[in-house]
């Protein structure tokens, strides 16, 4: 199963590189940008719960695709450039096993325990 889990992952990643790729934007903006859903994880400097809840914002899938249909609604560049790179960060989490989150430990995800 946790292979399947990660070619799944990896089909994520790939959709959000593909994505990206049609957006006429440079890919060191991509590299740059790639890590930063995972400021989400500085709510874990006030409790678990909060940081559960502030990470699994940043790492849902349902949230990137918002934020593709809000770039591609007002017509953002930006926004929909920086949904495909969410997609593609949720991916490459997933290929690694991290998961969204429990609110007990960080180390608790939907995937497993890391």
């Amino acid at each position: 199963m946790k292979w399947l889990l990660k070619l799944e992952g990896l089909a994520v990643l790939m959709v959000g590189l593909y994505g990206f790729y049609y957006t006429d934007y440079s890919w060191w903006i991509f590299a740059a940008l790639l890590l930063t859903p995972d400021i989400g994880a500085l709510g874990y400097l006030i409790n678990n719960r909060l940081g559960a809840m502030t990470y699994n914002i940043f790492h849902h899938l349902l949230v990137a695709i918002a934020v593709l249909a809000i770039g591609k609604f007002l017509k953002n560049d930006i926004t929909f450039m920086y949904g495909w790179i969410m997609i593609a960060h949720i991916g490459m989490d997933r290929i690694f096993g991290y998961g969204l989150k429990y609110p007990d430990a960080f180390k608790s995800t939907h995937l497993d325990k890391l």
